[in-house]
């Protein structure tokens, strides 16, 4: 009797590190500079499809791999590349905190279009939440005025995009939960295999100029753009759903703190306001859904 709850809160407690490791997404991105979007894409999908193929050799899963749709393979494929593309691109674009704090914008997204289902309802926290996390955006790019962030609107574009890239992905995800976790390795080794050839016809390769640069790589395909996307998917199939999405949205205030940490940001009153409007934001619109 006691196995299966052991067993959810064991699947939801794997779920929290992917949001903790997504956390680091920004401060390893940076870090990385000044690798092209598309290169970076390649070497950090690379290291998380090995540490998936290593995963499938030790579980014997290939017979599983093998009865998976070639469209959930198009579809996987299609959500991490585009998401990683945007997202390593506004980061190259525009400040990263206020960059990832837009992109961050997903876990709301995903609340209010749950709601636009058939059988879903949008309520009134819903709305509150999703203006409250808006206006938190709309902070972080006007507070200190366009005119004097104007080359940065392409970035915070493109992070308004990634927002919207996996918002989708992971609406759609949730009508895949038969599709073996360790389909996630076959996701990234694709990914990697098509950022290398956009990479090499639309961008000049520009490697890592030195330890911290390959180091952060390393840490980008081991964690935010690898382990984290296993983990993920399992707690989220197996797991308390509703507890991840609240945890989700802890993601935005975890990745500013350690960007502040590092000197990478500026710690600033516009800044912390901006985080705990969209975290509030969000939160109001998850207890909203928790409340039906």
């Amino acid at each position: 009797m006691t196995s299966e709850p052991n067993g959810r809160l064991r699947a939801t407690l794997i779920g929290f590190s992917a949001v903790a490791l997504w956390s680091l997404l920004a401060l390893f991105t940076v870090g990385s500079a000044p690798v092209p979007p598309l290169l970076l894409n390649a070497l950090c999908f690379a290291i998380g499809g090995t540490i998936g193929v290593i995963w499938v050799v030790r579980t014997g899963e290939f017979g599983a791999l093998r009865a998976v749709s070639w469209k959930v393979y198009t579809f996987g494929t299609a959500g991490l590349f585009g998401y990683h593309l945007l997202y390593f691109s506004a980061l190259r674009l525009a400040p990263p905190a206020e960059a990832g704090l837009i992109a961050y914008l997903w876990p709301l997204l995903i609340v209010l279009f749950s709601g636009l289902l058939p059988g879903e309802h949008l309520r009134p926290l819903h709305i509150l939440g999703a203006l409250l996390a808006f206006g938190g955006a709309a902070l972080i790019v006007a507070g200190s005025g366009l005119n004097a962030q104007a080359e940065a609107l392409p970035g915070y574009g493109l992070a308004f995009l990634c927002a919207l890239t996996w918002s989708g992905y992971s609406l759609i995800s949730r009508r895949l939960g038969t599709v073996p976790t360790a389909a996630v390795a076959v996701y990234c080794l694709a990914t990697a295999l098509l950022s290398a050839i956009a990479h090499v016809a639309l961008e000049p390769t520009i490697w890592p100029q030195d330890t911290l640069g390959w180091l952060s790589v390393l840490a980008l395909g081991m964690g935010p753009v690898g382990l984290a996307f296993y983990t993920w998917d399992i707690g989220v199939k197996r797991g308390d759903i509703q507890m991840l999405g609240t945890a989700s949205y802890a993601a935005p205030l975890l990745s500013t703190l350690a960007l502040v940490g590092a000197g990478v940001a500026t710690a600033s009153l516009k800044l912390a306001l901006a985080a705990a409007m969209i975290a509030a934001g969000a939160f109001l619109a998850a207890m909203a859904s928790r409340s039906r």
